[in-house]
């Protein structure tokens, strides 16, 4: 019980597994969120984790109710984290056009904004109390600027940005960093369907080792890798009109059930 602990959504595959494996192999305690308990289980034995190292908590973080218990009960169970990581999220494309993809869009919403709150709500007051702590939101580059087709998607990576940045300033007087890292491709099970380029595709496991240490180094905002931020900085400064005839004939994200 003397490791510290870092708490976890979306740990049952791509980036949450890469990310939980990086903090076990530093030392620390797990506590690991998931709606697929049974198969994070099978992974980590498979992985061979030291069962008194890590805890498993089932929960669909779209789910107010039952992230935010899931959170009292890790502070419960295993203590306060020194680090929790909104890292849950989907991305299906849309059409705006069509009624059903409004259902998928507040499902994106439900999941990746509402849920990185839920996931923050039990923490924020005790760590405060504490005076430390780091709440970690994972956005995308795809915030940055929409693309055609994925206007749920980069929409609500958006306001994961605003919503950290937002956050930062209400904790930063209580001496709790929020910190925002924004991927650009990973390589992982939900990119594998895109297609599209990807340029600077990485590795889940070199992206895990570059947030470690961001996240440890308590920095506000991180684009990984970083060639990926330069390219988003550079598409932010471009002129719509430029912008807009870049992304004529740009395949479009599959929409639910393509």
């Amino acid at each position: 019980m003397s490791s510290a602990l870092v708490y976890l959504t979306g740990a049952s595959s791509g980036i949450g597994q890469a990310l939980a494996l990086q903090y076990y192999r530093a030392g620390w305690r797990l506590a690991l969120v998931a709606r697929r308990p049974t198969e994070l289980q099978a992974w980590a034995e498979s992985e061979g984790l030291s069962a008194d190292r890590y805890r498993i908590y089932a929960a669909d973080v779209a789910d107010i109710e039952q992230i935010t218990a899931a959170g009292r009960d890790c502070i419960a169970t295993q203590g306060l984290p020194e680090v929790v990581i909104a890292n849950a999220g989907i991305s299906i494309g849309i059409d705006s056009a069509i009624r059903e993809d409004l259902d998928v869009m507040q499902r994106v919403y439900a999941t990746n904004n509402l849920g990185m709150a839920a996931t923050f709500q039990p923490f924020i007051t005790p760590m405060q109390a504490r005076g430390s702590g780091a709440l970690v939101g994972i956005a995308s580059v795809a915030g940055i600027r929409g693309l055609p087709g994925h206007a749920a998607y980069c929409s609500s990576k958006a306001a994961v940005i605003s919503y950290c940045e937002s956050l930062r300033g209400e904790c930063r007087p209580f001496g709790v960093k929020v910190v925002t890292i924004a991927p650009g491709y990973i390589d992982t099970p939900l990119t594998r369907e895109n297609r599209y380029r990807m340029p600077f595709l990485m590795r889940a496991e070199d992206f895990a080792e570059r947030a470690f240490n961001a996240i440890a180094a308590g920095v506000s905002f991180r684009v990984i890798p970083w060639q990926m931020g330069v390219v988003a900085r550079l598409l932010r400064m471009l002129p719509n009109a430029l912008f807009d005839r870049l992304l004529v004939g740009r395949p479009r994200k599959h929409r639910q059930g393509q």
